[in-house]
C-alpha cells in the first residue's frame, strides 16, 4: 500500500510521462515543418556523392563499383525475368506457378515487382480485408498508452542514416516507422517494441505503404513459417535456439571451422546475432539480403540456418587463416556486408546446395519451439499498462528467464576465453614456423599451398599482424552482458547488441562531417 506521499509522486511522473508521449507524436505529426531539428539529426548531404539503385547513399570514399557491360546485361536479364513474374503474379494460384515459384524465387525477384510478390506470399490482402480500421485503432492506443514511444523514437533516427529515405528527421519515412511501430507495440503487447524491429519494418517500408508494412511485420511475428515472435519476446528463446542449432550444424558439418573459432573464443553469439534478429540485414550487402529475404518469404525460417551455414563455409579458408578474434569477428560483422566476396548468383546457388545439404542430414529445421516462444494471448487484444510501465521506470530485478540468458552468454563466452587463454600458454608463436609455412591446431604443417588463398583480401593481409586477443567489438558484446545494473533490463542490453554497429558508423558520419566544418 503506498503512501499518500508516493501517491502524488507517482501521479507527478504519470503525467510527466504521457505529456512526454505526446509531445513525441506531435513532432511527428508536424514531421518536417519542426523548427528544432538538431544538425546531428539532420547531416547534410554534402559528404555523399552517389546513391545505388535502392536508395542507399554512399561516401566519396566508397566508390561503387561499375562494370557497364554487366550492369547491362543483368538489367537485361531482369528485364525478361520481369515479363515471367508479371504473367506469374496474374495467374497466381494455378498450377503452373505453384511449379515454378520455387525456382523463379531462387533466381531472384525483379526488384519492381517486389513489393507485389512479397505481399502475395505474406497473403496481405486478405488480412487487410479481415482487420479494417485495426490500424488506425492500434495507432490511437499507442498515443495514449504506449510505454515504447521514447524508446521507438530513439531508434527511429538511427535506423538507415544512410538511406535517402530515412536520412532527413521527420522524413515522410520516418513518420511511416515510427507510427508503425508505436501502433505494433499496442497490438502484440507481449512483445511490445524491440529495437530489432525497426530495422524489419524499416526495410519493409521500401516495399510497401504504412498499414502494408503494419500487417507485413505482423506477419513475420505471427505466421508459424516465420515465427519471429520468439526471437523478440521476453528472454529471447528463439534467438537461444538458433545459437544452439547453428552450433550443432557447425559442429557435425565443419568441425575444423567450429574448432578454429572456438580456439580463438569466437562464440557464435558474437558474429551471428543480425543473421537471426534481424535476417542478415546489414551483415551481407543489401542486394544480397534482398535475394534471401525473397527465398525467407517462400521457405521460413530454415533460410536463416542454412544461409548462416553458407556464409560460414564459401569462407571456410579465409576464416582457417585469421589469427585472433578481433580479426574474425570484424571479417563477419563488417567486411562482409561491405564486400562479401562473391556475386549474388554465386551465393544463392551456394545457398540451395547448404539447404539440400542440411535436410538430407535433417539439420535444416529447427528442434521443436518451447511454449515460452508462442503468444499467450490473441494480438490485438488490449492489455492496459501497468503504472511502473506508463512511467517508464526498468524492472529493479531481473526475471527468471533474463537472469537465464545472461548467465548461459556468461559462461559460454568465459569458457571459449579459458580454453583460448590455455592454448595460448601452451604454443604462443607457434602457430607459423620458422619455414613460413603454416600449421594447423594440431602443430602439424598445414598442406595448403599459397594458390588455395588466393582470394584473401587485403583486409586480411591488414589484420594478420593483429593480435589483441578480445576485440573491441567483442568486448562491447560480452560487456553488454557483464555491466548491467538494476536500472537497464537485459532486453535493453541484448538489443542494443543489434544496433552498436550502426551507432559506430553514426559517430564515425558525425566526426566526418566536424572534421569537414
Amino acid at each position: 500500500m503506498m503512501t499518500e506521499e508516493e501517491l502524488t509522486e507517482k501521479r507527478i511522473l504519470l503525467e510527466r510521462a504521457n505529456a512526454e508521449r505526446e509531445a513525441i507524436f506531435k513532432r511527428y505529426d508536424r514531421g518536417r515543418k519542426n523548427i528544432d531539428i538538431d544538425a546531428w539529426d539532420d547531416p547534410a548531404f554534402e559528404i555523399y556523392t552517389q546513391a545505388d539503385r535502392y536508395g542507399f547513399l554512399h561516401p566519396e570514399k566508397e566508390q561503387l563499383y561499375r562494370d557497364d557491360i554487366e550492369a547491362a546485361r543483368r538489367k537485361q536479364i531482369e528485364i525478361e525475368r520481369t515479363k515471367k513474374w508479371l504473367k506469374m503474379r496474374n495467374n497466381w494460384t494455378s498450377a503452373e506457378t505453384k511449379e515454378r515459384l520455387q525456382r523463379r524465387v531462387m533466381k531472384g525477384i525483379p526488384d519492381r515487382l517486389r513489393a507485389a510478390i512479397w505481399k502475395l506470399l505474406l497473403n496481405l490482402d486478405q488480412t487487410l480485408a479481415e482487420n479494417v480500421g485495426v490500424y488506425d485503432k492500434m495507432l490511437k492506443f499507442a498515443r495514449q498508452y504506449s510505454p515504447d514511444i521514447r524508446q521507438i523514437d530513439f531508434d527511429v533516427n538511427r535506423q538507415f542514416r544512410n538511406h535517402i529515405n530515412y536520412r532527413e528527421r521527420y522524413s515522410v519515412k520516418q513518420q511511416s516507422l515510427f507510427r508503425v511501430l508505436a501502433a505494433y507495440s499496442m497490438y502484440n503487447m507481449e512483445v511490445g517494441y524491440c529495437q530489432g524491429m525497426s530495422t524489419v519494418a524499416g526495410v519493409l517500408l521500401m516495399y510497401f505503404d504504412e498499414e502494408d508494412t503494419f500487417w507485413a511485420l505482423n506477419a513475420l511475428l505471427s505466421n508459424e513459417r516465420y515465427a519471429m515472435h520468439g526471437l523478440y519476446v521476453e528472454g529471447f528463446p528463439k534467438l537461444m535456439r538458433f545459437l544452439q542449432h547453428h552450433d550443432k550444424i557447425l559442429t557435425k558439418c565443419m568441425p575444423k571451422v567450429k574448432k578454429h573459432l572456438d580456439k580463438h573464443g569466437v562464440d557464435s553469439v558474437l558474429y551471428s546475432l543480425k543473421w537471426f534478429f534481424v535476417i542478415f540485414i546489414e551483415r551481407i550487402p543489401f542486394s544480397l539480403c534482398l535475394r534471401v529475404w525473397d527465398i525467407y518469404m517462400l521457405y521460413g525460417e530454415r533460410v536463416l540456418t542454412a544461409m548462416a551455414y553458407t556464409i560460414l563455409k564459401v569462407h571456410k579458408v579465409k576464416l582457417l587463416r585469421m589469427k585472433d578474434m578481433d580479426q574474425i569477428t570484424e571479417f563477419l560483422q563488417t567486411i562482409l556486408y561491405k564486400n562479401f566476396g562473391y556475386d549474388d548468383d554465386t551465393v544463392i546457388k551456394a545457398l540451395q546446395l547448404a539447404m539440400f545439404e542440411l535436410k538430407k542430414l535433417n539439420l535444416d529445421k529447427l528442434p521443436p519451439a518451447p511454449v515460452n516462444e508462442f503468444p499467450k494471448v490473441p494480438f490485438g487484444q488490449f492489455i492496459e499498462p501497468s503504472l511502473e510501465a506508463k512511467i517508464g521506470h526498468r524492472n529493479e530485478k531481473f526475471t527468471e528467464r533474463e537472469t537465464e540468458l545472461k548467465e548461459t552468454v556468461l559462461y559460454r563466452s568465459e569458457s571459449k576465453n579459458g580454453a583460448d587463454d590455455e592454448g595460448d600458454e601452451n604454443g604462443r608463436g607457434d602457430h607459423v614456423a620458422r619455414n613460413g609455412h603454416h600449421r594447423d591446431e594440431n602443430g602439424d604443417e598445414d598442406d595448403r599451398t599459397e594458390r588455395d588463398c588466393d582470394d584473401i583480401t587485403e583486409e586480411d593481409d591488414a589484420y594478420s599482424n593483429l593480435n589483441t586477443g578480445v576485440s573491441m567489438s567483442s568486448l562491447r558484446t560480452i560487456q553488454s552482458f557483464t555491466t548491467l545494473d538494476t536500472s537497464t533490463s537485459l532486453a535493453t542490453s541484448l538489443n542494443s547488441l543489434v544496433i552498436i554497429d550502426s551507432f559506430d558508423e553514426n559517430c564515425d558520419n558525425m566526426i566526418e562531417e566536424i572534421t569537414r566544418l
